[in-house]
Formats: C-alpha cells, sequence, structure tokens
C-alpha cells in the first residue's frame, strides 16, 4: 500500500528531478503517508534522503524539491515490517552503498533469506524485510558481476507480494524494477521514462502508460523500456500493451477544494453521468449478464466498501429477479471457494482492481474452474486482467483514502447489471426496464448537484447536535442495509466516531443495550413502502429510550415527522438508495472529521489500495 516512483531523464535540465519526485510522491500520499526517502544518482554516488513524517515535514528537513540529477526513486511509506522511524523509511541500501531500493508489499521469506545474509557478514540497519533485497542484490553481484542479472535473481528468490525499483552509479541511465501482485505502472514521456504505484503520479508527465503484469522484470532508461517475464525471456512488441489514459492533470488535483474527499463528494453526479453513458454503449454488460443467466451458482466479493456494494448486489438480484446470489467478504474466501464449481460464477467488486484480497479470492475461484466478472475503475489492472469479462466504472482517479464517488458509481453498475439481467431472465420486460431507466435514474443523476448541495446544508445544522458523541448507529432494512454500513464506515475512517450499522431488526437483539438519552442513531429510509412500515418500529424502539433519531429518508415518507432529524432526498425509487441516500452521510462524516480538525484525505492507519493480506 506504499507508494513508489522513479524518474530516468536522459538530461537533468529536462526537469528538476527532485520536485518532480517530490510532485509525485504528494499524489501518491494516499497509499501511505508514515514514512518517505528519495534516492538519486550524483557523482558515481547514491544520496539517500529519508525520514519519518509527512511529505511536507520531510521536504522542510531535507529539501527533496532541490534534489538534481538524471534517475531518482522515492516513496511514501504505509507501516507493515517495523514501525514508522527514520531508519525503516525506504529507500534502502545495501551495506556497500551500491543499491537504493524501494519496494510496496510484503517479502514473505525475508527472515530466512537475512539469516544467510547476516551469516556472509552483511550488516542490516533497519527493521523492515525490504533492506533483504537490496543486500541479496549486492551478495548476488559479487558472484556474477552483473547488474541486471543479479537483479533477476534476487527476485527469483523472493516469496511474496512486490513492486520494486532499484537504482545504482553502476548503470545510472537505468531502473530495474519488478512486480508481482502490487501495482505498477510505466509511464512513456518525451525523452525520458517514469515508473510508480499509480496513473495520478504520471499524468503530470504523459499519458500513455503501460502496467506491468505479475512476474515481469526489466528496466527503463530515458529512451526504452526493457520487459521480460522472470524465467521465460525478453517480450516483444511492448507497443500492445501501451494505454492511453482518459484522465487529466485536473482530474487529480484538488482545484480549490480543501481536500480530495470534498472534491470528490461533489465530483458524484459528473463520474454517475459518465459511468452511465459507458454502460448503456459497453457490450460486455451483456456478455457478462449472459454469463450470469447461465450460472449454476452466483458469488459475489469485495473489500471494505467494495464489500458493501456486493452486499447490495446480492440483494438487489433477489428483490427485483429472484435469484440468489452469495456475497461474501473477500478476505474470507477460503470458507467459500470450496464450494464453488467450474459451474458457477464469482463477481468481483474492486476499485483499484488491485486489492490483494479481492485478487486472491478471484485466483482460489479460477483454480477451480469458476468464471470471473470484474466491477473496477482501473482499465488493465489485474482483477480485470485475469477476470473472463470486466465491467469498467468510470469515477475517474479518486485520491482520498475514504471511498466516495467509487462507491456510487459501483452501486450504478451493479443496479445496471441486475435489471440487464431481469429482462434477459424474463422476470422485467423491457418496457419495465426503459421505464426505471428514464424516470428514475437519469433523472437522480441529473438531479444529483442539487442533492448534494441539500444534503451538504443538512449536515450543517446536524454537526453540533452529535459533535460530542463518540458512538452512534446507522440502522436500516433490505437494500437500505449496506448504505447504512457504509456510512458507519465513512464515520469511523475519517472522524475516529465509533459507530456500529446494523439490519434494524437486529437492534433489539443486543445493541440496544447501549442506547440513552442523546444516543444518536442514523436510520436509513428507501422509498419502499413495506421497508418504511417495519422501520416504523425500530423508530419508535430508539425514541422510547432517550436516543436523537436522525433519518435519511425521501420526501414524501410517512416517517419524516417521526425523527428528530429529518434529512429528506429526491428519492423515487429503492434501486437507487446507495446514489440518494449515501452523499448526506458521506458529508457528515467528511464534515464532523474537520470539526475534529482531522484531515479526511489521510486517516490514521489507512491506506488506499489494500496490496498487502
Amino acid at each position: 500500500m506504499c507508494g513508489i516512483i522513479g524518474i530516468c531523464l536522459r538530461d537533468k535540465n529536462q526537469l528538476k528531478l527532485g520536485e518532480a519526485l517530490y510532485r509525485g510522491l504528494l499524489r501518491l500520499e494516499y497509499r501511505g503517508y508514515d514514512s518517505a526517502g528519495m534516492a538519486i544518482v550524483e557523482s558515481e554516488k547514491l544520496l539517500v534522503l529519508k525520514g519519518k513524517g509527512r511529505l511536507s515535514e520531510l521536504e522542510s528537513k531535507y529539501g527533496f524539491t532541490k534534489l538534481e540529477g538524471r534517475v531518482g526513486i522515492a516513496h511514501t511509506r504505509w507501516a507493515t515490517h517495523g514501525p514508522p522511524s527514520d531508519i525503516n523509511a525506504h529507500p534502502h541500501l545495501d551495506c556497500q552503498g551500491l543499491f537504493a531500493i524501494v519496494h510496496n508489499g510484503i517479502i514473505e521469506n525475508y527472515l530466512e533469506i537475512k539469516r544467510e545474509l547476516l551469516n556472509k557478514g552483511h550488516i542490516f540497519t533497519s527493521e523492515t524485510d525490504t533492506e533483504v533485497f537490496s543486500h541479496l542484490v549486492e551478495e548476488y553481484y559479487r558472484q556474477i558481476g552483473d547488474v541486471y542479472k543479479a537483479f533477476k535473481k534476487a527476485v527469483g528468490l523472493i516469496r511474496g507480494t512486490y513492486a520494486i525499483l532499484m537504482i545504482t552509479p553502476l548503470e545510472p541511465d537505468k531502473i530495474f524494477f519488478a512486480k508481482k501482485d502490487s501495482p505498477l505502472v510505466i509511464g512513456l514521456g518525451e525523452n525520458y521514462n517514469l515508473l510508480a504505484s499509480d496513473i495520478p503520479a504520471l499524468l503530470e508527465h504523459t499519458r500513455r502508460v503501460l502496467v506491468v503484469r505479475d512476474y515481469w522484470v526489466g528496466y527503463v532508461t530515458p529512451s526504452g523500456v526493457y520487459i521480460e517475464e522472470l524465467g521465460k525471456g525478453g517480450i516483444s512488441n511492448l507497443d500492445q500493451y501501451v494505454r492511453f489514459i482518459e484522465w487529466s492533470l485536473e482530474d487529480a488535483s484538488r482545484e480549490g477544494y480543501p481536500h480530495f474527499m470534498l472534491k470528490e463528494i461533489y465530483e458524484q453526479p459528473r463520474a454517475l453521468g459518465q459511468t452511465l453513458s459507458g454502460l448503456y454503449s459497453d457490450p460486455r454488460v451483456d456478455e457478462a449478464v449472459s454469463l450470469l443467466l447461465n450460472a449454476d451458482k452466483i458469488y459475489v466479493t469485495g473489500a471494505g466498501t467494495s464489500f458493501h456494494a456486493s452486499e447490495y448486489f446480492a440483494l438487489a438480484m433477489a428483490k427485483l429477479t429472484n435469484r440468489l446470489v452469495t456475497p461474501f467478504i473477500a478476505s474470507e474466501y477460503e470458507i467459500y471457494e470450496n464450494t464453488a464449481s467450474n459451474r458457477d460464477v464469482l463477481v468481483v467488486v474492486s476499485q483499484s482492481g488491485e486489492t490483494i484480497d479481492a485478487l486472491k479470492a478471484l485466483r482460489a475461484f479460477r483454480k477451480r474452474g469458476v468464471k470471473a466478472i470484474a466491477v473496477s475503475n482501473v482499465v488493465d489492472s489485474a482483477i480485470p486482467r485475469e477476470s473472463d469479462y470486466t465491467v469498467y466504472t468510470r469515477a475517474g482517479p479518486e485520491i482520498g483514502v475514504a471511498a466516495t464517488k467509487t462507491f456510487l458509481t459501483q452501486t450504478l453498475t451493479l443496479s445496471y447489471i441486475v435489471l440487464k439481467y431481469g429482462v434477459a431472465s424474463g422476470v422485467l420486460r423491457e418496457s419495465e426496464f426503459r421505464d426505471i431507466l428514464v424516470n428514475h435514474v437519469e433523472p437522480t443523476i441529473k438531479n444529483m448537484d442539487k442533492l448534494i448541495e441539500e444534503s451538504n446544508n443538512a449536515v450543517q445544522l446536524l454537526i453540533d447536535k452529535i459533535s460530542s458523541s463518540k458512538n452512534m448507529y446507522y440502522l436500516s432494512r433490505g437494500i437500505g442495509v449496506p448504505v447504512a454500513r457504509e456510512g458507519a464506515l465513512k464515520i469511523k475512517e475519517i472522524a475516529y466516531v465509533h459507530a456500529e450499522a446494523y439490519p434494524a431488526g437486529e437492534s433489539k437483539h443486543g445493541p440496544i443495550a447501549l442506547v440513552e438519552p442523546g444516543f444518536p442513531v442514523v436510520f436509513i429510509v428507501p422509498n419502499d413502502s413495506e421497508l418504511e412500515r417495519k422501520l416504523l418500529g425500530n423508530i419508535e424502539e430508539m425514541k422510547a429510550r432517550g436516543a436523537f433519531v436522525i433519518g435519511v429518508l425521501y420526501k414524501e415518507s410517512n416517517l419524516v415527522a417521526k425523527v428528530d432529524y429529518p434529512v429528506t432526498v429526491e428519492s423515487t425509487h429503492w434501486l437507487l438508495t446507495p446514489l440518494t441516500h449515501t452523499p448526506f452521510l458521506q458529508l457528515l462524516a467528511y464534515h464532523l472529521a474537520v470539526k475534529y480538525g482531522y484531515d479526511p484525505d489521510k486517516p490514521r492507519n489507512l491506506a488506499k489500495t489494500v496490496t498487502v493480506e
């Protein structure tokens, strides 16, 4: 989950190397921000600056932006092995200071490698798994005398997940790289080349990228790229892997908003419009629906917010098409994989397409012959590549760690698949399908700007009433439950308020014991008369115990007068509950975090795109 970037220039006057690396790291801080560092080749030596702290603090201390040179690598860390500290920050060096390494991932066999290297006289300075790799290259270089061969041999020995960059004054015009499971992208610039963990770090320089595959190893120079598959030789015709990125640099910048999270909340109408337009013209939707239609069993999985979208898909399929879908949290895949066969289909939901738990689940199910459909935001990422079909959302880059527009575009994409499945299975008539799209989906998206602004106003009037609370409940029924879970997750992630989400009927089976006067309870009320009738009883139960009841309801709901603080939203169909009800929950978490003085873009202990188990 760390962020890495490397730049290889033909001439140091092309760019200010330190400044370019620093700006790249700023665009990768959502991947980790407890420490950072840079290494450049300067006067036939390696210069390394690194330390614990945020990038801005380290820039003041070290002056990263003043560094000059032609080749450099940099890293922003989310700690896995060893706590955040100056010595555990990347880059890491070997004993002689010849090989500088940055790494995203986990080297699982680092202890046995470290023991062998210690026995050979190597001296380690950090507690990280990464440092063993620099010493391993050093050891093999002593034996072989060839940098690239030593690098490849070291890559072949390690087990685990990795995206690795290495520079050395022995070959000062190259950045060596290797990749397995952790994301890595090559940017093809004008007379210089780059590598990074994610596309936003490259957009300042180029929109032509090459997504590195698992077990690829190689190097970039200012004028070229060499890649081979480990143990299988060089890869020819690399042009077939080059992609043009539609996102712009402006898409990946704050554009005057105080935080990325707020910007991305307000980008949701545009993201939804782009996603719906893409769904209308994407033939892969029908292919994916055909696969689902012929499946014996359907499973759906994701992690975090993507699991909430997965749960929504399962509930929508059951309610609208009468088809049973089994949702499971990706990290728990081992419980479910033995129940699947080659007659089944797995839907994998992942914003980045690189989430390690979802990728492991996909691979486990694929081994059993299961067909796979990916729902992802990043073209050509690992999960789409390894699936039979991919339906892409079009949310654009999402920099804030807490997912916002990706959740709405995921649920829109999944609801569209549900509707298409309903028609294909004969449960829905084509006229009903068109009615839902034309009279509900499209107007809702068109109205999203107004809905978000009204939700923002409602939050401002509420925030002081709950700002002293450190515990909350989020309750709903049916299709509203995953929306409630998402709301609770958001306020935990960025405002550090302990919040739990339950199906409302479960609250009286234990959780209601914690409710006391003033305890905030948020009810998500979908536009569904049967659910509304049941939720009335749950609201009364909470109010009878003194709870402060907040209701997110459609404007014509009979429950508006029953709650202490109604937040009314334009909602004409229960299927669209995530689109209409979620923005208020996102804004509530955002403004509460800001009131507490927290940075909503960089929640403690978290990083985006979890690439370690």
